[in-house]
């Protein structure tokens, strides 16, 4: 286990690169306004897969989520990387639906991984219900 001023060190400038991926927002309660009972009944999205790319210090992670109601009113809005105790490391923000697009993959980074992390876990957001559905974990390759 790395020290705390390490960990605080890593926090930091995950934190700060965290400009390479979109910022988080809040998004509306609103129920889809089309979706079909069985899509109205699945609450989140399911991350498929998931892929980290090391470049020095930094990484960049390849996510593959599927949201089967997506509409313009409720989809999967991103995902987040957390560490196995629940420290968020970064965060990517969908801005629209990708309903001609399922599965659909996209990318984030450069961020941080603190060194006493093995593994990340990938975490999908549905619009309306926050995170759940289906993750992902990833072994860190060091």
């Amino acid at each position: 286990m790395g020290s705390r001023s390490g960990r605080i060190a890593a926090a930091t400038l995950a934190a700060t690169l965290l400009s390479g991926c979109a910022a988080s927002t809040d998004a509306p309660a609103t129920p889809p306004a089309n979706a079909s009972d069985a899509d109205a009944s699945q609450r989140f999205p399911d991350v498929l897969e998931a892929s980290l790319t090391r470049d020095g210090e930094a990484y960049t992670i390849t996510v593959t989520m599927s949201s089967p109601y997506d509409t313009p009113q409720r989809y999967a809005d991103g995902w987040r990387v957390v560490t196995t105790d629940g420290a968020v490391l970064a965060e990517h923000t969908l801005t629209h639906d990708h309903a001609d697009e399922q599965p659909f993959t996209r990318s984030c980074g450069p961020f941080v991984i603190p060194p006493d992390a093995d593994e990340v876990i990938i975490e999908g957001r549905d619009r309306t219900h926050g995170y759940g559905g289906q993750t992902i974990t990833v072994t860190v390759d060091r």
